[in-house]
């Protein structure tokens, strides 16, 4: 079959050059195209719950609340293991399936799993299940902060919630973006004791008239003479403190109390649990920067890290400029970074190779003709192996191109031998009396050495099935060095 190849190869020489410049420039293509990313993708399919709980100490939200969830998890279908994590108002559970199953596909047994859990829950208790997201999901983190002393941080945190966290929210390949520190806006009804005794009114009517004062509800419609109709709104809901202000409390004597007449309204900031700060170095011995609010990026399984670090950058860059002035945005941490390092290692430890080649092939055979013939094989292999991965849909990291690294070094090494045992033909049938037609030395100098060639590319093949037969994280991570 070989002996064909190469017979077919020598007769059609025009076709093969042909599609091998094909092959540069389709596979060229797919490189570009192919995700870069540091490790093989090692995000097993996982859903988290996430419950809240106000005022639960992590005891109680523990037995009450993760426990029950817990137990209705592990008897689910193709579970293999449950993490939970219980702390003060709100547990966090970990659900992790088999590799290759469709993550909506267990979200959707998660869910149903909750259903029937959901009766033994302590009443306003609803789990939630939280954004798609990876292992290795955590790709940016920007800091927020202003280099004017008016700003107040309750404003600088209304703009990150409400500005630059939506505007990333859009971005496809974001799953989350968490926002800490700062001040998280509020309304704070501030009650009077005495007001309230003089006026008769308790906290619990305080509370209630809050809680059903913000929202809007319908009236049906109103009919009119003709074609005309019109909708009957009762609009509740608070826009300011001057609207909580207005809410009726409760009604004393025929007399309506209203909040203000016993409490005071402000805005004001969230009762902190922690703060957040940001630096950035200015020089080797500055830093600029204090309190900040930081912004975590998550991003969605499978998408690619420095094409969605590069969207959200492009984001940020256009937000400068409606954002207040003195407010800066900077990134505190890319991922991204980390890979094009990593990347960069592999490529110059590649590049240095193949000048130490080309620098031994030439010493070795003395022939640049030679040395040119027999290095084509490096780009060739390259798009060959971009083409592969894109069919098996592997990303570009250090894994797979360290085992780029090992093929490349096989298939030179099998080069060589050809074009050294070809060329070597070649001048012994120069000397001759009655030379061979060159296309038939270079056929038999071929086959001379083909069962040597393939023998030897078998055993290093062999050396590296064992990486297939390698499961879970340990198969997910060694087994692209092999393909």
């Amino acid at each position: 079959m070989l002996n064909t190849v190469i017979r077919f190869a020598l007769r059609q020489r025009l076709l093969v050059v042909a599609a091998a410049l094909f092959l540069i420039g389709f596979g060229s293509w797919q490189a570009l195209q192919a995700p870069i990313d540091v490790f093989p993708d090692l995000n097993r399919p996982r859903v988290v719950i996430m419950t809240e709980a106000p005022g639960l100490a992590p005891e109680e939200v523990e037995a009450i609340i993760t426990f029950p969830i817990e137990t209705s998890m592990n008897g689910a279908n193709r579970v293999q293991a449950v993490r939970s994590s219980s702390g003060v108002g709100i547990s966090v559970i970990y659900v992790e399936f088999d590799w290759g199953t469709d993550i909506h596909d267990d979200r959707q047994i998660v869910n149903e799993r909750l259903q029937l859990v959901q009766d033994r829950l302590p009443p306003g208790i609803r789990p939630t299940l939280a954004p798609i997201s990876s292992i290795m999901g955590q790709i940016l983190m920007l800091g927020m902060w202003t280099d004017d002393d008016n700003v107040e941080p309750l404003e600088l945190r209304t703009l990150g919630d409400w500005v630059v966290r939506q505007r990333l929210l859009t971005i496809p390949g974001v799953s989350q973006v968490f926002t800490m520190g700062g001040g998280r806006k509020q309304f704070q009804v501030l009650v009077d004791p005495d007001a309230m005794l003089r006026f008769g009114v308790t906290l619990h009517e305080v509370k209630q008239a809050v809680q059903n004062s913000n929202e809007n509800a319908t009236g049906g419609y109103l009919d009119e003479q003709g074609p005309n109709e019109l909708l009957v709104r009762a609009l509740g809901r608070v826009q300011s403190t001057d609207d909580l202000r207005k809410v009726v409390v409760a009604v004393r004597q025929g007399r309506s109390i209203a909040l203000g007449q016993i409490a005071t309204i402000t805005e004001g900031a969230q009762v902190k649990r922690g703060d957040s700060a940001a630096y950035l170095r200015t020089s080797p011995e500055t830093f600029s920067g204090g309190p900040a609010v930081v912004l975590t990026i998550n991003k969605q399984p499978g998408a690619d890290t420095r094409r969605v670090t590069d969207d959200v950058m492009a984001a940020i860059d256009d937000l400068r400029n409606s954002l207040p002035e003195g407010t800066r945005v900077e990134p505190l941490y890319m991922q991204k970074s980390f890979i094009d390092r990593a990347i960069d290692n592999v490529v110059e430890a590649l590049r240095d190779g193949g000048i130490l080649v080309v620098i031994v092939l030439f010493l070795f055979l003395m022939n640049i003709r030679t040395t040119f013939i027999t290095l084509t094989a490096i780009p060739l292999s390259i798009v060959m192996t971009a083409i592969v991965f894109a069919i098996f849909g592997l990303s570009i990291n250090t894994m797979t191109l360290g085992g780029l690294a090992v093929a490349i070094g096989e298939l030179v090494d099998d080069a060589i031998v050809d074009v050294e045992n070809i060329y070597r033909r070649l001048r012994e049938n120069a000397l001759r009396q009655s030379p061979l037609h060159p296309m038939l030395v270079v056929y038999q100098a071929s086959v001379e050495v083909r069962n040597s060639i393939v023998f030897g590319t078998m055993i290093v093949i062999l050396v590296f099935i064992p990486l297939f037969a390698l499961s879970g994280m340990e198969g997910r991570l060694f087994a692209p060095l092999g393909v």
